[in-house]
């Protein structure tokens, strides 16, 4: 069986499998490896740091395969987009905020627009702004997402119904191939995967995410606003991120105010970061950190995760 959907027609690609643009952890060498493995690598282009982008961006162009690049609309500028756009991406994926100022140019440059939604307001603005694919965000989903998102299960399916003829991708607790089955069951033309890519050989994560990731359960996740306000992000207070555990959301959940409020806490979590008696960046994990066992070579990791979806859907079919 060919899982072949419109997402893999429009770009080029052999499995429905793309890399959500995670920020830190999805570098140039992690984008190209997903894209040699046949999916849609996405570099994780964040707020648009140009050092970084200057330093990551030909890792991913060299790959040899379409490639993509996210950014956060809320933050990036337009200079980011276009330093991107130079490298020659098959997709440009747009997340968090109104994409109208940066989605202009990257239609301008005739490059697919990708962009992440949320709910079903901010899926509507996608379809104003010209977005070639749309992925529907679920709460089940590591790092970033809305404070009162919905599940992927009964989102897809509305987003699905609401964007077609454009493709949609579902993103949000799905972390291995079964979960890249019950997307397509959906509707949705693939699955955009975060959490099971960090554990892998070419991610950015840092050793000691990757093996709390290894380690994690579901169940140790949490959505919160917590860990932005204790580290003076800029984050709009619409989105919360899901992580694991984490010694100051132990101290100061349901006290969000009183954190913001107060500039020598927020002091106290620098220092504690300085000698490294708490991380220096949140763990970012979904809700299917359960399925993360290993840390194999993210190429290897999307053929995996092909044959299991091959697999479920035609197990489903014979029931």
């Amino acid at each position: 069986m060919t899982l072949a959907t419109a997402f893999t027609e429009m770009f080029g690609v052999r499995h429905p499998i793309a890399l959500a643009p995670m920020g830190g952890s999805a570098g140039g060498a992690l984008a190209a490896a997903v894209s040699r493995g046949g999916g849609l690598g996405l570099l994780g282009g964040g707020s648009g740091d140009r050092e970084w982008l200057a330093r990551e961006l030909p890792l991913a162009a060299e790959c040899g395969r379409p490639w993509g690049v996210g950014f956060l609309s809320w933050a990036a500028e337009a200079g980011a987009v276009e330093q991107a756009l130079e490298y020659g991406p098959a997709a440009v994926m747009l997340s968090f905020g109104d994409p109208a100022p940066l989605a202009a140019r990257v239609r301008a440059a005739g490059v697919p627009l990708i962009v992440q939604v949320t709910d079903l307001e901010e899926a509507r603005r996608a379809l104003d702004v010209g977005a070639d694919v749309i992925v529907a965000q679920g709460t089940e989903s590591g790092g970033h997402g809305a404070r009162h998102g919905r599940s992927t299960l009964p989102f897809v399916p509305v987003v699905v119904d609401l964007a077609a003829p454009v493709p949609v991708l579902a993103a949000g607790g799905i972390g291995d191939g079964r979960g890249v089955a019950a997307a397509l069951a959906l509707g949705a033309a693939g699955a955009l995967i975060g959490t099971r890519f960090q554990a892998t050989a070419e991610a950015g994560a840092e050793p000691s995410a990757v093996e709390a990731i290894v380690g994690g359960s579901g169940e140790d996740t949490e959505r919160n606003s917590v860990l932005d306000i204790a580290r003076g992000s800029r984050w709009p207070t619409a989105y919360t991120a899901r992580t694991l555990g984490h010694p100051y959301l132990d101290r100061w959940r349901g006290r969000e105010a009183e954190l913001a409020a107060d500039p020598q806490a927020r002091q106290e979590y620098q220092a504690d970061v300085a000698r490294g008696a708490v991380p220096s960046l949140p763990v970012w994990a979904g809700e299917a950190v359960d399925l993360v066992h290993n840390v194999p070579q993210a190429a290897d990791l999307v053929a995996v995760m092909a044959v299991q979806a091959e697999e479920a859907l035609a197990r489903a079919v014979r029931r």
